[in-house]
Parts: structure tokens; C-alpha cells; sequence
């Protein structure tokens, strides 16, 4: 496997409603030539805690980020939105939630984000599929107006002062 602007290593991570998506998302990026590494659970549990396999998906994310990996990251759920809240409290990750192909674009495009979070129960895993790819594909833009945006919302989370 390799990564490269066109395959990131990918980090994956979820709870009981989207483990049958995961496995399939596994199995697909990988054929597809991702590096993707499961953040887990590795068996079902209708009562597990999401955010420590969220957590720890999206702390690799940054961790190869840092190290110069080109790396991003997906969070399912039943809904999502959990798993994108427990992601976005890692210093550094930008999740957003995915439900259309421009939502899943514009997250990379204009917001940079690198954590993808999708609800298992709010799309069929071809619909699910296709979300993904999209945002995996989806360069930034690196247009200023979003690189000053970007930067003032690192400055809060770096410092806790709010930039005009």
C-alpha cells in the first residue's frame, strides 16, 4: 500500500451501528489501494463507548499528519454526529459529517477537514460508499479565503483568542 495525494493512509473508526459498514469500507479501500488502518471495535457490542475508537482514529490522523503522511480519517455511526463531536475534540482534526457528495466535497475543498463521519443508519453502504470516496478524493482548494479561515479556527484551538 501506498500513500500519496491520491491515496492517503486511512483511519477508520466506529461504533456498533456502522461495524458492518466499516468492514466493508476496510475491504473496499483496500482494493482500491488504501492504507487503512481499523481503529476498531473489532467485535460487536450494542452497548460499546464510540469515542475512545474515534478518538484513537483521529489521533493517528494528526500523528501522520505531523509526520508528513498523507492520512485522513472516517467515523461512523448510526447518525454520525457523536462520532464527529468525539473526533473534532482531537487538537488538529477537522471532521465534518457527510450526507450528500457536497457535503462530503466541500468538507475537503473549502474546509481542509480530515476526518469524514457518515451515520451507517442514514445511508445504504452503496450511498455510504460513495460519500467516502468522494471526500477521500476531493482535494483542498488551498484558496486563501479558506487558509485564513482555517488558520483562525487553529488560533482559537491553539490559544482560546478569538481572531476577527
Amino acid at each position: 500500500m501506498t500513500t500519496s495525494p491520491s491515496f492517503p493512509r486511512v483511519h477508520i473508526a466506529t461504533d456498533h451501528a456502522g461495524m458492518e459498514l466499516s468492514a466493508h469500507l476496510v475491504r473496499h479501500l483496500t482494493s482500491m489501494g488504501y492504507d487503512v488502518v481499523d481503529h476498531g471495535p473489532k467485535v460487536y457490542d450494542a452497548l460499546d463507548d464510540y469515542p475512545s475508537f474515534c478518538i484513537n482514529a483521529a489521533l493517528a490522523v494528526v500523528a501522520d499528519q505531523q509526520a508528513g503522511i498523507h492520512a485522513l480519517g472516517i467515523v461512523l455511526g448510526g447518525s454520525g454526529n457523536g462520532e464527529q463531536i468525539a473526533a473534532n475534540k482531537v487538537k488538529g482534526v477537522r471532521a465534518a459529517l457527510a450526507w450528500n457528495h457536497s457535503t462530503a466535497t466541500l468538507a475537503r475543498e473549502h474546509n481542509d477537514a480530515n476526518v469524514v463521519a457518515v451515520g451507517g443508519r442514514q445511508h445504504s453502504v452503496e450511498e455510504a460508499t460513495a460519500l467516502i470516496e468522494a471526500f477521500l478524493k476531493e482535494p483542498f482548494s488551498n484558496d486563501e479565503r479558506h487558509v485564513r479561515r482555517i488558520s483562525k479556527i487553529a488560533a482559537y484551538e491553539t490559544t482560546g483568542e478569538v481572531i476577527d
